[in-house]
């Protein structure tokens, strides 16, 4: 069936073949390109002029649509005020929520298409009530369910994910086989839309610095730091600490006299006070979230056998889930897990039965909160 669909080109590799892919399909398509971020140096005109020349490749309508404003007033405003609070953000997050599949899609909807179409890593299925659900992406390593979480499933009926059953090197050998002019651009990095950025340099431009001490979790002194947003837990570097003190106050010293490796392993807010410790502490099976988003706002959580992802690139962990109170739930996990941050993401999924001839686990998206602080208890 033919549909018309309104394509985010976003001057990529994923993106284009996605546009070829829905044009040999026979639909009806327009290439759109999202303007978020422009400033001297970012890659926003190369990746507009990538996006025209794919367009005009296929041989297809293109349009330009401007959301510098919201992403200023909603993205980047959230990215630095959550770091600002000693928390981690993740732009790519809201990004999508707000920008993609907020105005992008309203956008279409208005305009009189039947979807929209990304280049996103992940896959829409049915459930057994035939109810769209948002998948897994065939390729695992490459699958961005994570960063896609926060959608409604009134949207799922008009959205597209073309490469979504393929992997990243058959999407490469289709955009060299059609000559697609950006076959060989290497893939985006950093932050969605402005792209790979140094982010110590860019918060001391944005937010100072605001100097304080560095402790151990019992509190003796060991160190300074420059600002609590330059670190996140799990973060190895950028820290000075004083050996002396350390060598002192701790056990953290191997037999030759060296010292462990250190970890950031909480910040007391407060205080203005960095906690940092071995690799072992940067571990928890345990935490709070807040602001819980279900795709499917009908589910029935507590009868599932849920699995937690807390990064992109993490293991999906099998998990338990309990309600605290209106506003807190608390995440268990059967093992421990490295580099949990307050202000990043816990994503929720289900496994599903593999197919006979399937070799690639496949999961359910369900939705996510936002971790607010680990748990002892």
């Amino acid at each position: 069936m033919q549909k018309k669909v309104a394509i985010g080109l976003s001057g990529g590799v994923d993106s284009a073949v996605s546009a070829h892919l829905l044009k040999q399909q026979g639909h009806k398509i327009t290439a759109v390109y999202l303007e978020c971020w422009h400033t001297p140096g970012c890659r926003a005109e190369k990746d507009r002029q990538d996006a025209l020349q794919i367009a005009l490749q296929l041989k297809i309508p293109f349009k330009v649509l401007d959301f510098k404003k919201e992403y200023q007033n909603q993205v980047m405003t959230y990215f630095l005020e959550e770091y600002k609070q000693g928390r981690t953000p993740n732009p790519d997050i809201l990004c999508n929520s707000v920008i993609k599949f907020g105005l992008f899609y309203d956008w279409a909807m208005s305009n009189g298409y039947d979807a929209i179409a990304t280049g996103h890593y992940a896959q829409i299925g049915l459930d057994q009530e035939k109810k769209p659900v948002l998948l897994t992406s065939e390729d695992l390593h490459k699958d961005q369910t994570y960063f896609l979480h926060q959608m409604k499933q009134s949207q799922l009926g008009q959205i597209v994910f073309p490469i979504g059953h393929l992997k990243k090197d058959e999407v490469r050998t289709i955009a060299e086989q059609q000559k697609l002019s950006v076959a060989d651009k290497k893939d985006s990095v950093g932050i969605c839309f402005v792209g790979e950025i140094n982010v110590p340099e860019f918060l001391k431009e944005k937010l100072g610095e605001n100097p304080g001490e560095i402790v151990t979790s019992s509190g003796e002194i060991i160190g300074k730091h420059q600002g609590l947003w330059f670190y996140t837990i799990g973060q190895r570097k950028r820290f000075t600490v004083d050996t002396k003190l350390i060598k002192k106050n701790t056990n953290w010293v191997v037999e030759s006299g060296d010292l462990l490796p250190l970890f950031v392993i909480g910040k007391d807010q407060k205080k203005n006070q960095l906690i940092i410790g071995p690799k072992i502490s940067t571990f928890c099976s345990q935490w709070l979230i807040h602001s819980l988003h279900w795709i499917d706002k009908e589910i029935n959580w507590k009868n599932l056998p849920l699995r937690v992802k807390i990064r992109h690139t993490g293991k999906i962990l099998p998990c338990k889930l309990n309600q605290i109170s209106n506003e807190c739930w608390k995440v268990t996990t059967t093992e421990p897990v490295d580099g949990v941050s307050p202000g990043q993401f816990s994503v929720f999924y289900l496994e599903l039965e593999a197919e006979s001839n399937k070799q690639t686990k496949c999961f359910v998206c369900l939705g996510g909160g936002v971790i607010s602080e680990l748990s002892s208890s």
